[in-house]
């Protein structure tokens, strides 16, 4: 198939209501910017909606880049609208918007009330299903805040929102929380890879059987490895019997199951592990348990089994078991 299969003509254009679509932010927000900043269409037929040129186009995206990374809306108009297109304005197209078929993202931007700017930023290059720009927030996060405040002040807002998108709007949102999702599991696992493997004994992280949600353990193997701490991930959903003999080969000083949910929280199976011993006889070990996770409240929890409350709490509880 040919490169340019699929590429609309040269005078292609598009209305107000499909851009604001397509750079997940509200048609009153594009309106305002081309009040204020002069950031709009350059031709403008009378009588006839306003039609945004492919450079148009470019320059209100970059504006949007720019304002998702903090910048202020008269600074990011600025330096969007000095932007040069590099050949002439209608062979500037921005990769995803102008490429054919319909808008991918959404009309709506996820609410993440007061957050830092680089959650907002998530949270709109995940409802415009840019990719590149997840990729490059959440590394500028990790590398910036460290993973664990990466995880509590950027990531888990914009998860958050998603979730509470999706609960609202029913399935239009799925592939939002889905992207953002991955993205964020890629962020966490670099962060928790790039370590020099730490010696000695190694804790273990796992969910509970029937346990699907792996992001928060994902993020405590960062944290782990942030603090040069030794884990051994097993991941969601490890079937009961190798949750044990996991526990029974490596002898872990201690162990952290994750349920998301009351109904992945299996109180029985709990103490099971706590009770799981190895070593020669005369000086047989148990594990420490950590029932950590929202399921796990109230009368859920085993007896014995600390229970922390957040990430860092739990990294913390850890670090002593493990010093």
């Amino acid at each position: 198939m040919s490169a340019s299969a699929g590429r609309p003509p040269a005078q292609a254009s598009l209305t107000t209501g499909a851009l604001a679509r397509m750079l997940g932010v509200s048609p009153t927000t594009v309106r305002s910017w081309e009040r204020r900043y002069g950031v709009g269409p350059a031709r403008r037929d009378p009588g006839r909606h306003r039609q945004w040129s492919p450079r148009d186009v470019a320059v209100l995206a970059e504006m949007c880049r720019l304002t998702a990374r903090g910048v202020t809306p008269a600074e990011a108009a600025r330096l969007a609208l000095a932007v040069e297109a590099p050949g002439p304005p209608e062979a500037r197209e921005v990769p995803g918007l102008l490429a054919g078929g319909p808008a991918r993202g959404g009309g709506n931007t996820l609410p993440v009330g007061t957050v830092r700017p680089e959650c907002r930023g998530l949270a709109r290059a995940a409802v415009r299903l840019d990719a590149p720009e997840l990729a490059r927030i959440l590394r500028h996060s990790v590398d910036t805040l460290g993973p664990v405040a990466a995880w509590t002040e950027v990531m888990m807002p914009a998860l958050r929102a998603a979730g509470r998108k999706w609960a609202a709007e029913g399935e239009r949102y799925v592939e939002v929380e889905h992207l953002l999702s991955w993205h964020v599991a890629a962020a966490l696992r670099r962060a928790a890879d790039r370590a020099e493997p730490p010696q000695g004994p190694a804790v273990l992280l796992a969910g509970m059987p029937a346990e699907l949600h792996a992001l928060p353990l994902e993020a405590l193997a960062a944290g782990l490895a942030e603090r040069g701490l030794p884990f051994r991930m097993f991941g969601p959903a490890l079937p009961t019997e190798a949750l044990l003999e996991a526990v029974r080969r490596t002898g872990p000083p201690a162990v952290l199951l994750w349920s998301q949910v009351a109904r992945t929280a299996d109180r029985a199976l709990a103490r099971r592990v706590a009770e799981t011993a190895w070593g020669p006889h005369g000086a047989r070990t148990r594990p420490v348990v950590l029932t950590a996770g929202p399921g796990w409240t109230g009368p859920r929890r085993p007896p014995g089994a600390l229970r922390p409350r957040d990430l860092p709490t739990a990294l913390d509880q850890l670090e002593h078991l493990l010093r």
